[in-house]
């Protein structure tokens, strides 16, 4: 195989993501906390490196890349970035180890929102802007990689969403060019309301743009300790609001730029994903009005942004929902292992995979009471192939058994059965909080072992890349081809 595009490709990234580290560098000089120099050394070193590799690489570029070297390209991308993300937090103010500093760049750039840091109401405010802008800028890359690269690499039952917006089906780069302007424009337009709502209901301005970006990235990463508990009242029903709106298909939103907006409201993944808020908002805060000592508006307002939060991958918390009852934090495990609709910045298991799922199952139960019947799952109307449900069913299986190895392997660093559960669900899942006293809502991961940090921050990887992107780099027959 020639890895020479899948290299030129990755330091052109990775030369972007240098550039990038300007921003924070210009926050940190305006505050005159001398501060600022590690984002120049930092942008230094990732512009030099990424621009050398491209260069080195630019001879073998071609027209198109092969199907091997996707695969690859799209594994490389979120182990690179991470690696030269974490350069900022080595540096800094941080002064973090390795495994923390590739932990939290890993976290950030696939939207987890796990955080090993704490202080972070003390931290520069050029690392607070570069935690936000790592999950920005992964938030938009997972659209891309969503809606060009799983479903032409077939991966998870997500080739049922090929060409949906996009008919011309030209080269895979020349196609991610044209998908991305289309979402670049949508995304910012997003991300620049976001903020002016939140600024609106009283958050300070570089506040408001910091939350923006991990809003409508779903990622999560906050300013302070206490996460999103420093605002609670009206910034939680504009954060509710946006993270909804990103967990929605941008396939939709590019369709609406275009002048088609009935698609959105057809769209049978809204429906349920929006049905699937309304039902769990209701029963959390019936339980928190009837059970706890809760306000009907407080109830309300807690019980829709914290289900919105983990439903959607977002990760915000806040309040300690740990003290909600066994009842309630059963319902917050198991609801981070939904997530949103394809094509967006959410993560976890996707709404239309659960669809495709129990569609299977409706069908078979018809063929045992009606063998004679011609029955066939459908989604959005259409009849879904064998090859789509077999993927599908393959995710599902995958899913727990990686879930399965992963809660095992903390198990074996020493965590606890809590810990070691919920972390492997919210590492994979790419939740961010666990559950537990430790890494609940109000912990974070800073006291985990260091083997446990490594094992999470794979765990991270694969999940974001919905595991066979990961996992079929490590058969011989890939190699092979």
């Amino acid at each position: 195989m020639d890895l020479r595009p899948v290299a030129y490709v990755l330091g052109l990234l990775v030369m972007a993501l240098g550039l990038t580290m300007i921003a924070p560098m210009l926050v940190d000089i305006a505050d005159g906390r001398g501060h600022w120099h590690v984002f120049a050394e930092s942008a230094i070193l990732t512009v030099l490196c990424g621009g050398l590799v491209a260069l080195a690489c630019r001879n073998g570029v071609r027209e198109g890349l092969t199907l091997q070297q996707t695969f690859l390209l799209t594994t490389g991308v979120w182990v690179a970035l991470p690696i030269f993300g974490a350069i900022p937090f080595l540096l800094g103010a941080t002064e973090a180890r390795v495994v923390d500093a590739i932990f939290e760049a890993m976290s950030g750039m696939t939207t987890t929102g796990a955080t090993v840091f704490t202080g972070l109401d003390e931290l520069p405010r050029g690392i607070l802007l570069w935690r936000g802008l790592m999950q920005w800028l992964g938030g938009i890359g997972i659209i891309v990689v969503a809606m060009v690269f799983l479903p032409e690499l077939r991966v998870g039952g997500m080739q049922i969403f090929r060409s949906e917006a996009f008919e011309t089906m030209g080269k895979i780069l020349p196609r991610a060019t044209e998908i991305s302007s289309s979402i670049s424009i949508i995304y910012v337009g997003i991300t620049v309301a976001c903020a002016m709502c939140y600024r609106f209901t009283g958050m300070e301005t570089f506040d408001a743009i910091v939350h923006a970006l991990t809003t409508v990235s779903t990622g999560g990463f906050s300013n302070y300790d206490a996460s999103f508990g420093t605002f609670q009242g009206p910034a939680e029903w504009v954060a509710s609001v946006f993270m909804v709106l990103a967990a929605l298909p941008f396939v939709r939103y590019v369709q609406m730029l275009n002048g088609g907006v009935t698609p959105l409201f057809r769209d049978s993944q809204v429906h349920v994903f929006l049905a699937i808020i309304a039902v769990l908002v209701a029963v959390t805060a019936a339980v928190l009005v009837t059970i706890f000592p809760h306000h009907p508006e407080q109830a309300l307002r807690e019980a829709t942004f914290n289900i919105t939060s983990i439903i959607t991958g977002t990760g915000y918390a806040s309040v300690d929902y740990m003290k909600w009852g066994p009842f309630l934090i059963s319902v917050f495990f198991f609801i981070g292992l939904i997530g949103g609709c394809a094509g967006s910045t959410s993560c976890s298991i996707k709404i239309f995979r659960y669809q495709l799922l129990f569609a299977s199952i409706s069908t078979q139960m018809r063929r045992i009471y009606a063998p004679h019947g011609m029955f066939s799952p459908r989604f959005q109307g259409r009849p879904v192939g064998e090859e789509v449900l077999n993927s599908v069913m393959a995710f599902f299986v995958f899913f727990v058994v990686t879930l399965g190895l992963l809660s095992v392997a903390l198990g074996m660093t020493g965590l606890d059965f809590t810990t070691s559960v919920s972390g492997a669900a919210a590492a994979v899942a790419n939740i961010g909080p666990g559950l537990g006293d430790t890494i609940g809502p109000a912990g974070n991961y800073a006291p985990l072992n260091d083997l446990a940090k490594w094992i999470l921050t794979v765990g991270m990887l694969i999940g974001r890349l919905e595991l066979f992107a990961v996992y079929v780099l490590f058969t011989i027959s890939f190699w092979r081809a």
